[in-house]
């Protein structure tokens, strides 16, 4: 593996001149910077936006999806924000745990080696970042060291860039602070699983803070031979030599190692009851090692009072293998066929992004203007192997011991990609009067994708795509605590796909995938601090490849797929001992023209016409308090059915699962904690990767947890 220090050695990084104080205590500053929103609710001269404590749910602004600090009630778009405390408070440990909380989101299986979702009826392996900057690679993100997860929803290229059709996953890391503060967490659950966790920030003197978050988690599940093991560790230094000057240095180190658990097969269309805890296949030869480094240099530079240069860069280095003995065929006869594979998928991001924010007023009307550009290069090895030696299993023993010996088919990957981004974009918040305010804004995108293809005769081809995507944005504001909107935003995907791996010499011809949204909805600020939101929106994902009628011609970009959804939400206190965050959606999403997967009039897997969520926790008294949660989805499919005029999909059962916590103050500074999940004992399958790769839900699980802070 290349040496991550050598690469950002031998890197050009734009570096501006050495910003208000760094946050102090528990305040911490988030990375979320920027000046105001030209609405008179901010203070133009404020650098930096700061969160509140590490005991609030959600937050009040954020400059993820402007790119301008801007209260949450103002952004035409429908956002779930889940703080540190909640995934403290519920014991979140995965993006899959997250996600059942947020409104119209459906975590993947992610064939047990990476994160996936399914948002909006759009599902993705790559719509993720960090402080705003591409994390795409397939693994498993840890929270140790995050303030924040912000889930945006729908098309975001305005923002983010490529991709992003259903919505994009955001996670805001921690920044350094000068004050002296730490905190450490050690928990067990009753499956065996052991973690810890620290938090520890110092003043070095001076006007420089470092701050170190670490991770160490072994243990196992309540699926028989699998077990995780991942560690990890993120030193970030801040540097704050004046009032308009910030500067961020950041490193992080992660380890996953995990069996690669595939789960269970169908019968008859259905989830194979009774057997949640056994494992379908050879757990000794399923597993996924991946290695993360991300370095990354912020720079945020106040000119006056109206103008703000913030640039960051990052430089990250994935190593990720693994590989996987899975059922690959329904359990109807007794008899489940295994398959197996193995793939290697190795990354190298450089990528650079710089924004130019201005906050005033021109001629009487209160306004932001943004201007930035974004380069980026990703390097990619992709290497799959097929295997033979799997064979098959039955009910009667599932879990079986198997010599593999793999080999290069003729579909297995073998290549060499780099992708290449140069990116401009300007937008503008204009406030006409008090009770309106306009956000528009373009961005224009050229991407390269060049493929060095080892198994084909001609190995070498590429496709550059121009790609322009507007956001359009229109906010009414009736009284101060409430907003209506409206809105359109459009994405667009290369048919590389997520992972550059779709481009072949025939889809190098074929223009991009487009996703457009038009959505309306409100955020009420019912109470001080507490928000309601509601969205109503339909996403149309067009040019998506359908077969040619003409035998042995490329595939034609005729099929189509509409979603239509309300998604309503409630978070923050109701009162300063109630805290909540509750999410409801209605989906329909269905194949609207033939497509080369599913004829249309099919309904898009994962996505359940129904799902409730609610987390609350009620602080008794001084010392004790109480949390509860609740999940319910109604019915939804675990593939899209195939190709044929009937649906062969298996349909994932609609549950309900009931949590719940309870705190307690030991002594100052050190609090104990209890999470039960799944209190009644509810068998259900919440989610799965195909028909015959059905996750089961975990069994009632206590969690046991001991917390200082000092």
């Amino acid at each position: 593996m290349r040496s991550l220090a050598r690469a950002l050695a031998g890197a050009t990084l734009l570096v501006v001149p050495a910003m208000p104080s760094l946050a102090a205590g528990k305040e911490v500053a988030t990375g979320v910077t920027g000046t105001g929103t030209g609405t008179g609710e901010q203070d133009a001269a404020q650098v930096i936006t700061v969160t509140g404590s590490r005991d609030e749910y959600g937050v009040k602004s954020t400059i993820t999806g402007t790119k301008t600090s801007t209260p949450l009630r103002n952004i035409p778009q429908a956002i779930s924000i889940v703080s540190e405390a909640q995934i403290e408070d519920q014991s979140l440990r995965s993006v899959a745990d997250l996600l059942m909380f947020v409104p119209g989101a459906t975590p993947g299986t992610g064939e047990a080696n990476r994160d996936q979702l399914t948002l909006r009826g759009n599902n993705t392996t790559a719509d993720f970042f960090v402080d705003g900057l591409r994390d795409d690679a397939q693994y498993f993100r840890d929270f140790y060291n995050l303030d924040r997860v912000e889930v945006l929803k729908g098309p975001n290229a305005m923002i983010f860039g490529r991709g992003g059709g259903g919505g994009v996953i955001n996670r805001v890391t921690k920044r350094a602070g000068l004050s002296d503060d730490r905190q450490f967490i050690i928990s067990h659950d009753s499956e065996g699983g052991t973690r810890v966790t620290g938090d520890d920030n110092v003043r070095l003197g001076g006007a420089l803070g470092l701050r170190v978050n670490g991770v160490w988690e072994y243990g196992d599940s309540f699926r028989r031979d699998v077990d995780l093991k991942r560690y990890g560790i993120n030193p970030t230094l801040g540097w704050q030599p004046g009032a308009d000057t910030r500067v961020d240095l950041s490193y992080e180190y992660f380890h996953d190692r995990r069996t690669t658990d595939r789960g269970i097969p169908s019968v008859n269309r259905r989830p194979l009851e009774g057997f949640d805890r056994d494992f379908f296949g050879d757990p000794d030869n399923s597993y996924s090692d991946a290695d993360v480094q991300i370095a990354t240099l912020a720079v945020e530079q106040k000119f006056g009072a109206n103008l703000l240069l913030r640039h960051r860069t990052q430089l990250a280095d994935y190593d990720k293998f693994y590989v996987n003995v899975f059922p690959s065929s329904n359990a109807n006869s007794g008899t489940v066929s295994l398959g197996a594979y193995s793939s290697r998928n190795d990354r190298r991001n450089l990528i650079s992004q710089t924004d130019l924010v201005w906050d005033g007023n021109l001629a009487g009307i209160d306004q932001t203007w943004l201007a930035g550009f974004e380069l980026g290069r990703q390097k990619s090895r992709n290497q799959r192997l097929s295997a033979t030696g799997a064979g098959s299993t039955t009910l009667a023993d599932p879990t079986v011991e198997r010599t593999l010996a793999f080999f290069r088919s003729s579909s297995d990957a073998d290549n060499r990609t780099r992708a290449t981004v140069a990116a401009a974009y300007l937008q503008t918040q204009i406030k006409p009067a008090q009770w309106l305010e306009l956000v528009a804004g373009v961005r224009f995108d050229r991407f390269r994708l060049k493929v060095e293809d080892e198994r084909t005769a001609v190995p070498t081809f590429a496709r550059t795509d121009e790609l322009v995507s507007p956001r359009l944005g229109l906010v009414l504001k009736p009284r101060r605590n409430l907003s209506l909107y409206t809105s359109y935003s459009r994405s667009y995907l290369p048919q590389s796909g997520d992972q550059f791996g779709g481009l072949t010499q025939a889809s190098a011809a074929l223009k991009p995938e487009r996703f457009d949204n038009i959505e309306a909805g409100a955020k009420w600020e019912l109470l001080d601090g507490l928000l309601a939101t509601a969205a109503l929106y339909q996403l149309d994902r067009k040019n998506t490849q359908a077969p040619n009628p003409i035998v042995g011609q490329p595939n034609l970009l005729t099929g189509a797929t509409r979603t239509r959804g309300l998604e309503l939400g409630l978070e923050r206190s109701v009162a300063s001992r109630l805290q909540v965050s509750a999410g409801y959606a209605w989906q329909d999403s269905e194949i609207r023209r033939t497509t080369s997967a599913a004829p249309a009039g099919r309904t898009v897997p994962l996505v359940p016409r129904h799902s409730v969520s609610l987390w609350t926790k009620y602080q008794a008294t001084r010392d004790f308090a109480a949390g509860l949660g609740l999940l319910a989805r109604s019915k939804s499919f675990a593939s899209l059915g195939g190709s044929g005029p009937v649906s062969t999909a298996t349909v994932l059962p609609g549950y309900a699962r009931l949590d719940g916590a309870l705190y307690y103050k030991v002594t100052r500074g050190i609090e104990a904690q209890l999470n039960v999940e799944n209190i009644t004992n509810r068998d259900y399958f919440p989610t799965a990767h195909n028909d015959n790769n059905i996750a089961p839900g975990a069994p009632r699980t206590a969690r046991l947890s001991l917390k200082a802070e000092f």
